[in-house]
């Protein structure tokens, strides 16, 4: 493989503007490599190839003795400073920048050698600054997990102590030799040193109910806890102790506090992770509540603490990377740049590179060792490959049993549609009596599965078009690294419910018309119904099967969308709501099944649903819900985010909700005024919607871009895609219109499967929809260089001088 490709694959996508250019320099070298060739088959057009002039010249100039000054060794070419000089230089106050000075400017040519350079050093400045930003982040970032760590140190030790557990011979550690100043992972930082950390390792205080003898210290007498014990039977608090002389590495006596003094000024951080939780600390108190030293708080907050830990450790392997890879493209451009010149400018450049802060500074490195010991004793017990398994999860393999799998379900599902369609035909069932009956009545319930497998193809074909072009979707949806689905395990599930469904019409079909089966109605009527409660099994199975981290994630969050606004909105959550309101007709086929098994008389195939007032108040309003729950995540944005954009989105779904009523009172009044207020309510909501589709969802008919009525940022590379993409949006936004309205009736198809054609068109227009909008939230991410999720800490300090 090439560089360029292995720099590309493995950058970090949400900082590709921050890597070296190394396209653009390859493509200056070839600027130089053009021109020296044809001036060189100008002067010397007996040397057929590039490699021959380029010993030739070499040999020429090393016997003429042009390559070295008088009394040099004939075998010693140019030397490196007299091609280029490279050094640093101060700009803007303190701020250093490196430069390079090209020797050659007056030999032919010199002038794309620098343009090349000059582009080289704004490259590595470029690099350079980036570098040195994020090292002082993650420095920042150091030092406050040090600061929780210490806080959860002494929780730890206050929790404990309230229950009466304690150890004889670690009680040195709890007051004196786990100095809280010294206890956490990234303690001690020098910045005059470049930010180097010395780091101690925190000794974990572990607690058991288990009473140990009395242990003699190495000087005979025993120890302040065992004569704790001894005059009082353990009953003296830790907060009784206020000062303990401790014996420092020097000799001299210091004294520090008792750990759990550091607890007075802080308060508890870990968000509430239920409605009820959430409402009382609205009503109550918008603060943040003060430390309960309860063990449930103590296990909220150690989690909370962890997934930093985990988060920061990654952000450290990107930061690493980034320098390494960085580091071997200056290395490989200069490789390049000496061979397409024939001279030795490298050696000095790289040399540079390498006494940089970029090649110099081994911080990185030394914090990710000094967490993952941190983390392994203080979260792992000391359990290095459990340890290491959560900081470093091993990313997913392509299994051929799923490839397999897809096929083989695919050619059932195609085999069930060719078994249907001769039943069909050879039956005559199209044109049987009955046929408008089993419309009503089974067509609906089976549609459900229609809409959910359309929706599953179209995501699948869209983690395969952002995996293809690096769209970073595991991150955007906040997907644990390593259970995110492919596009293969999204089809795979896809097949599957297809062959369930299509093996259940078959069955019915078949349970209907054959005499012989004529006794199994019943029965050939809840097959639509034991179809869902299988689904809903599979999706709310406990059991470590069918890809249960990925269900579980959907049902959290789910639920977040129900709650809304109780919930603090992340894009995936926004993100589900907007894929709930393209399956309206899924949710009413829900409600079908309600009804038509619940009050309808299955075992005859009639209902009277729609006939009923109630089930059609009812059919309008889940028809609301998801866009209600929309709206409320929009209101809850734009309270905490204080950004008007979110108001303006939520109206545009408070729009669509006001359409839709006005629907209702047409259908229910059929009168003119209704009629016009429905065609206009839904004229404004189109016209609303596909303007927020195209310009704020997927950031096109951006002012002054250098691609017309686009951004100025593709992914691909054909524009003519996303003209095409625009105009099907207007379309099926249209259609979307229409059944609004209720003009759903042709002649030549039912009334029902218009309906669910109309709806499978709406579910392909947000899967279209979701290709752009998430390439929209790619480069937002990229041009923020935001590549890691925010993690809340669990502690919140009141008083940072008390502390």
């Amino acid at each position: 493989m090439k560089f360029g490709r292995e720099l590309a694959a493995e950058m970090v996508q949400e900082w590709q503007e921050a890597y070296m250019d190394y396209k653009h320099l390859k493509k200056l070298l070839k600027d130089i490599f053009t021109f020296r060739h044809h001036n060189n088959n100008n002067h010397a057009p007996s040397f057929s190839t590039r490699k021959s002039f380029r010993k030739r010249k070499i040999m020429h100039r090393v016997f003429s003795g042009l390559t070295g000054r008088p009394g040099s060794s004939p075998r010693k070419s140019s030397n490196d400073h007299e091609v280029i000089l490279v050094g640093p230089v101060e700009k803007e106050g303190s701020v250093i920048y490196y430069q390079t000075m090209f020797l050659r400017s007056f030999e032919e040519g010199s002038e794309f050698e620098l343009v090349f350079f000059k582009k080289l050093d704004e490259e590595f400045n470029k690099v350079l600054r980036f570098y040195e930003t994020k090292v002082e982040q993650v420095r920042e970032e150091a030092k406050e997990l040090n600061k929780q760590m210490d806080t959860l140190v002494a929780l730890r030790i206050k929790v404990v102590d309230d229950d009466n557990i304690f150890v004889e011979d670690q009680f040195d550690q709890e007051i004196g030799v786990s100095n809280i100043n010294n206890s956490s992972p990234f303690s001690s930082f020098n910045s005059k040193n470049q930010g180097r950390v010395s780091m101690d390792v925190i000794e974990e205080v572990e607690m058991s109910n288990e009473q140990k003898k009395p242990q003699m210290n190495k000087n005979g007498t025993k120890s302040f806890r065992e004569f704790l014990n001894e005059t009082n039977e353990g009953g003296f608090s830790l907060d009784v102790i206020q000062e303990v002389e401790i014996s420092n590495e020097e000799g001299k006596s210091t004294f520090k506090q008792s750990p759990k003094k550091d607890l007075d000024h802080v308060k508890i951080n870990v968000e509430p992770d239920t409605p009820v939780s959430t409402l009382r600390t609205v009503i109550m108190s918008s603060s943040k509540p003060s430390l309960s030293f309860s063990k449930d708080e103590l296990r909220k907050a150690e989690e909370k603490l962890k997934r930093a830990f985990v988060e920061f450790h990654h952000k450290l392997r990107l930061l690493k990377s980034y320098c390494l890879m960085n580091t071997l493209a200056f290395t490989k451009i200069m490789k390049k740049y000496d061979k397409t010149t024939s001279r030795n400018a490298s050696t000095s450049y790289l040399a540079m590179v390498d006494q940089s802060f970029l090649g110099s500074s081994d911080e990185v490195n030394s914090l990710i060792k000094r967490l993952e010991a941190s983390f392994i004793k203080h979260f792992t017990n000391g359990n290095r490959r459990k340890g290491m398994k959560f900081l470093r999860p091993i990313d997913k393999k392509e299994k051929h049993l799923t490839s397999f799998s897809t096929g083989l379900f695919a050619g059932c599902s195609i085999a069930l549609i060719g078994g249907i369609s001769v039943s069909l035909h050879a039956r005559e069932l199209l044109d049987h009596e009955g046929r408008g009956q089993y419309m009503d009545n089974i067509f609906p319930l089976y549609s459900f599965f229609a809409y959910i497998f359309l929706h599953m193809v179209m995501y699948g074909a869209n983690t395969y078009f952002w995996r293809r072009f690096r769209v970073n979707y595991p991150f955007i949806f906040g997907f644990k690294q390593g259970t995110e689905l492919g596009f293969r395990e999204i089809l795979l599930l896809a097949s599957g419910i297809s062959v369930l469904t299509f093996s259940a019409v078959l069955s019915t079909l078949d349970m209907d018309m054959d005499p012989e089966t004529q006794s199994f109605r019943t029965i050939a009527e809840l097959v639509p119904l034991i179809l869902v409660a299988v689904v809903l099994v599979i999706t709310f199975c406990p059991l470590n099967i069918i890809y249960r981290s990925s269900r579980f994630f959907l049902i959290r969050s789910a639920w977040r969308c129900i709650c809304a606004p109780l919930y603090k909105v992340a894009f995936v959550d926004f993100f589900l709501a907007d894929q709930l309101t393209s399956q309206i007709q899924a949710i009413r086929s829900l409600q079908f099944y309600i009804c038509y098994y619940g009050w309808g008389d299955f075992k005859r195939r009639s209902n009277k649903c729609l006939e009923n007032e109630t089930y059609q108040h009812f059919y309008i309003i889940v028809a609301i819900i998801p866009f209600w729950l929309r709206f409320l995540q929009c209101i809850r944005r734009l309270v905490e985010e204080r950004n008007a954009m979110q108001g303006l989105n939520g109206l545009k779904y408070f729009s669509t909700v006001i359409a839709l009523v006005m629907r209702t009172m047409f259908e229910l009044r059929r009168q003119t005024f209704w009629r016009v207020m429905a065609a206009s309510t839904s004229g404004i909501t189109t016209i609303y919607n596909t303007y927020w589709d195209i310009v704020m969802d997927w950031g096109l008919f951006q002012k002054k871009s250098k691609n017309k009525f686009l951004r100025n940022k593709l992914l691909i590379q054909y524009k003519s895609v996303y003209y095409v993409a625009i105009v099907v949006n207007i379309l099926l936004r249209l259609v979307w219109m229409q059944l609004v309205l209720d003009f759903n009736e042709l002649p030549f198809l039912h009334r029902r499967a218009m309906v669910t054609v109309v709806a499978c068109l709406e579910i392909l227009r947000r899967g279209i929809w979701n290709f752009f909008r998430l390439e929209n939230e790619h480069f937002n991410n990229v041009g923020n260089y935001r590549a890691f999720n925010p993690v809340a800490l669990p502690f919140y300090y009141e008083d940072e001088k008390t502390m």
